[in-house]
């Protein structure tokens, strides 16, 4: 309304001039142009910018130099927040002295933006009014306030980083629910998305569950608030419930029921896509100033982000856990006589399913094989070579293979998966898949990917459920190792062969053992063991500390879930304790992929012993194997009384392998079995040899380098002699844990 207008009327009465009206509550008028760049003032609003006290136009530059710079950087921001949305414009702005030195007084702005048809183009039209004391209560939301733009700055500080750091759309939903925003704070909250042409509901807070069901795959031309701000983008600001039920009668009714007093509905938009809306309900009336507006602006515009980020890593999460259940098998039936029990566990950053595998194969035999393996590296490309290598040795095995034959293959199978050289170009895919050179292919510019070689650890068992003989073949593996009867663990020399990959041409040797009664055996990956800075030593320590605290199946009542146990407590020695969510509080340790498999021979309780009893080969062409042997006998002795018969059982085992490659041409094998009860065991041990000739005393001299092994005997065994077999001969002593059972028998028997 312009000053001079006539004096409108109100019944008899005329109302006074508005420019009378402007003059007595001091408040002064302007008009900014945005088209042509100047703004035209009153003689109040003149004077309340500390000019000549009459109507003027000036340039907006001119304006400009009256405000303090960061009150005009928020007024314009402001502006355009208005213009988008359709809204007032209000703030409180500094007016300096010509200086810029000095504040001479505070003024409240009010606008309401004009668009000049579909162009960028607008008017303000506004006033001008001096603040002198901020009305009660309204402190904290006054925009021009420094103790209120550094409380809005750390708000919207802590709220990026917390909504930056949820990992879900649930911890989303928790921190935004969690927000305490400076001044004013809604108690009930809502997150709408849109699938297709309806409206859903992600998640809500501060409402009763089952409130949300009559807002739920609501048609987006439903006239609801959050359905409009889908449709165009714009926010919706409701101050009181009057707003509410005059813009939406149709949706009032069903707002109406939760007692709010004002609402916000915000647009949570990506890339410029609006992928739904944000709702803030509060219980108390609030104006939305533009800094209540700008607040809420910018939360919703972090929840967007935080809510799509927590989307794509949903949809990652649940791609990788879908490749690993495809690619990870279940353990298939129940296997009379023995129980078995596996684990997997991804690495912790980037893909969640990596190299690492089990396999359990029922043979044509009516054998079952037990595969593990290894895959180098934690990328795509390593999951794929594990699916790929997975099916061929199940398809191997499956034709009844012997385990060395199967890991023949394999290796033949990974060594041309890998050596091929792939081609692509910008056509069609190219042809030339197995060439050395790099080059074009077809019409298309051929272009050769990296040459990128793998290899694969592997184990492969073969058991037979019956006897409990299991017959290994191993492909650079870490060995298996046996938890017994009595607790005593054991890792069990197996001989193996190159990884997987490197020799096409590579031979793998099979080991023979046994599986006793109440004996179980575990076949990991090297991730178990050497996860947190560990060896290969200190982490086998580890896990035999772990096997040997556990009771066995009387713990939880049966083998199955003692095993299931037993596997639970292998991983959390290494990530500690889990839970659903999470692997446990040393998650940082999820520095490779742990894959674990248990497979324990159950039988009946009359067939099992305390009895330890291991057998293993020493061949000609591994001498190294000889310090192995000493290792496993005194783990086998690990608690037997006399440290010293301890230290006489290794230096005579010793002897008498190294005997045997030295002075034969055949391979070794040792026998050892520890039997009776503590305090008065027997130890057993017997080396065996194809060799027809027996051994003979001698007498050497100071300087012999031979000839002393049967001496060693006769001064350190309890007992000891010379078996004549078909084949060959076992040489063997005993050795008695209680020194007066011994009675200090040597010689030959």
């Amino acid at each position: 309304m312009r000053t001079d207008d006539p004096v409108p009327q109100v019944g008899d009465d005329p109302l006074p001039p508005v420019r009378d009206v402007l003059a007595a509550i001091a408040t002064g008028l302007w008009r900014w142009d945005n088209a042509s760049g100047t703004v035209t003032l009153d003689a109040e609003a003149a004077r309340l910018l500390g000019l000549p006290e009459r109507p003027q136009t000036l340039s907006e530059a001119g304006v400009r130099s009256r405000f303090h710079p960061v009150d005009w950087n928020e007024i314009y921001g402001t502006v355009q927040l208005a213009v988008a949305e359709g809204t007032l414009a209000e703030a409180r702005l500094r007016i300096m002295d010509e200086t810029g030195r000095h504040v001479l007084r505070i003024v409240r702005s009010r606008s309401k933006p004009v668009m000049h048809g579909a162009t960028e183009a607008y008017e303000l039209i506004g006033t001008l009014q001096e603040v002198t004391e901020p009305a009660p209560g309204s402190a904290a939301r006054t925009p021009v306030t420094g103790d209120w733009r550094r409380s809005r700055e750390a708000f919207l500080l802590d709220a990026g980083r917390a909504l930056a750091e949820a990992r879900s759309t649930e911890e989303v939903l928790r921190v935004a629910a969690g927000l305490s925003m400076p001044g004013f704070s809604p108690d009930g909250l809502a997150v709408f998305g849109a699938e297709g042409e309806r409206l859903t509901i992600i998640g809500h807070h501060g409402h009763q569950p089952g409130d949300d069901g009559p807002f739920s795959a609501m048609p987006l031309d439903t006239d609801y608030p959050a359905a409009e701000v889908v449709r165009t983008g714009r926010a919706v600001y409701l101050s009181t419930p009057e707003d509410y039920r005059r813009r939406y009668p149709a949706a009032w009714p069903l707002a109406s029921r939760f007692e709010r007093q004002s609402w916000a509905f915000l647009p949570l938009t990506v890339a410029g896509r609006t992928m739904g809306t944000w709702m803030a309900a509060f219980t108390y009336p609030v104006s939305f100033t533009p800094d209540e507006r700008s607040v809420l602006t910018t939360v919703a515009r972090m929840l967007a982000q935080a809510l799509s980020r927590a989307g794509v890593a949903e949809s990652e999460r649940e791609l990788t856990e879908g490749l690993q259940r495809s690619m990870l098998p279940m353990l298939g039936p129940r296997i009379p006589g023995m129980s078995v029990a596996a684990r997997y566990v991804p690495t912790g950053g980037g893909l969640q399913v990596g190299g690492d595998w089990y396999d359990m194969i029922p043979l044509p035999s009516g054998r079952i094989a037990f595969i593990i393996g290894d895959v180098q590296g934690h990328d795509v490309r390593a999951a794929g070579l594990m699916g790929q290598l997975r099916i061929a040795l199940r398809a191997y095995a499956s034709e009844g293979h012997r385990p060395d034959a199967v890991l023949s293959r394999a290796t033949r199978f990974l060594s041309g998966i890998t050596e091929s050289i792939s081609y692509g170009s910008t056509g069609s895919a190219a042809s030339g898949s197995g060439s050395t050179g790099s080059g074009a292919s077809g019409s298309g510019a051929g272009e050769a990917t990296e040459y990128d070689p793998r290899f694969a650890t592997c184990l492969y068992v073969e058991a037979d459920p019956a006897t409990g003989v299991l017959e290994i073949a191993r492909a650079g593996h870490p060995e298996p190792a046996i938890r017994m009867a009595d607790g005593t663990v054991l890792q069990r020399p197996t001989a193996g062969g190159l990884p997987l990959g490197i020799d096409p041409d590579a031979d793998y040797p099979t080991t023979r053992l046994v599986l006793e009664a109440g004996e179980t055996m575990l076949i990991c990956t090297d991730g178990l063991i050497e996860t947190g800075g560990h060896d290969l030593e200190s982490g086998w320590s580890r896990i035999r500390t772990t096997l040997e605290g556990y009771l066995g199946e009387e713990e939880e009542g049966g083998p199955e879930d003692g095993l299931e146990l037993l596997a639970d407590r292998l991983v959390q020695a290494v990530h500690g304790p889990s839970s659903h969510h999470t692997t446990g509080p040393l998650a940082d340790r999820r520095e490779d992929d742990i894959a674990v498999l248990l497979l324990s021979r159950t039988g009946r309780p009359e067939q099992r012993t305390d009895a330890r009893r291991t057998v293993l080969t020493v061949a000609q062409a591994e001498p190294e194997r000889v310090a192995g042997a000493r290792r496993h006998l005194r783990d086998l002795l690990h608690d037997w009384a006399d440290d010293d018969q301890v230290d006489s059982a290794v230096l005579m085992v010793s002897e008498m392998l190294t005997n045997v490659l030295v002075h034969t041409d055949g391979d070794a094998m040792l026998v050892a079995e520890v039997t009776g009860v503590p305090g008065a065991r027997r130890l057993r041990a017997e080396v065996a040899d194809g060799s027809d000739d027996l051994p003979h005393r001698r007498h050497p001299g100071e300087l012999a380098s031979s000839g002393r092994g049967l001496v060693l005997m006769e001064l350190l065994a309890g007992a000891w002699g010379v078996d004549p077999r078909g084949d060959g001969k076992s040489i063997w002593f005993e050795l008695y844990e209680d020194a007066g059972a011994s009675g200090g028998e040597d010689g030959a028997e």
